[in-house]
């Protein structure tokens, strides 16, 4: 019987240093190519495909296309920081939503959060089509938190959680019950210490009273 199979041989064909945009620092790379070979008996024998490349990342070991060695990472950043700021309004979004349709003082406190964390602050309008998309889709602050909040940083997850600490207090400086175990959750599922939490909080209240003076 004659064994014959298929075979991806990989060769490291370059090193250096990139910026990582999962480590989001710079690491050291591979550049490396594949080729997939026909095998006889297990030793490659004939090419059936052509060469390509791929970058390896030598500190979480993801792979990217070569195009990232020409990357400019400060543009990276800033992409990564209106991403945190659309998933960070959601979330104050939403967590105004828990108690059912939003007071005219929860929507001026959302428009004016959205001035903080967007690149440009929102209408009503706008902010009246994602409500109403997350209401329509049933999505809840805690299962979206769950979802986005793993790729933000600490710094990043108190500053969400202080949006969202100022949108559950926009109409009662001394939330009830639900929210407060609300924000609990939310704050688990961020994995804040009680010390960050505290920070986040402190924080919160001097952004609402800035807030409102804007």
């Amino acid at each position: 019987m004659i064994l014959i199979g298929t075979i991806n041989i990989t060769r490291t064909r370059d090193r250096g240093d990139f910026h990582c945009p999962t480590c989001g620092s710079i690491r050291e790379y591979q550049l490396k190519s594949r080729r997939p070979f026909l095998t006889l008996y297990f030793i490659p024998t004939v090419p059936i495909g052509g060469v390509e490349f791929f970058v390896r990342c030598g500190g979480c070991g993801s792979n990217w296309d070569p195009a990232i060695l020409h990357a400019d990472p400060q543009e990276h950043r800033e992409q990564q920081e209106i991403r945190f700021g659309h998933e960070a309004f959601r979330s104050a979004v939403l967590v105004a939503l828990e108690g059912g349709a939003l007071s005219p003082q929860q929507i001026e406190t959302l428009l004016r959060i959205s001035g903080r964390l967007l690149p440009e602050s929102i209408d009503r309008e706008m902010l009246g089509q994602l409500c109403s998309s997350a209401v329509q889709n049933r999505i809840t602050a805690a299962n979206y938190v769950r979802s986005v909040g793993r790729d933000w940083h600490s710094e990043q997850r108190q500053f969400a959680l202080q949006a969202m600490f100022v949108a559950a207090t926009a109409e009662n400086a001394n939330p009830p019950e639900v929210t407060i175990r609300l924000l609990a959750a939310l704050r688990d599922i961020l994995e804040l210490s009680d010390a960050e939490y505290q920070a986040a909080i402190e924080a919160a209240i001097d952004w609402d009273v800035d807030t409102a003076a804007d």
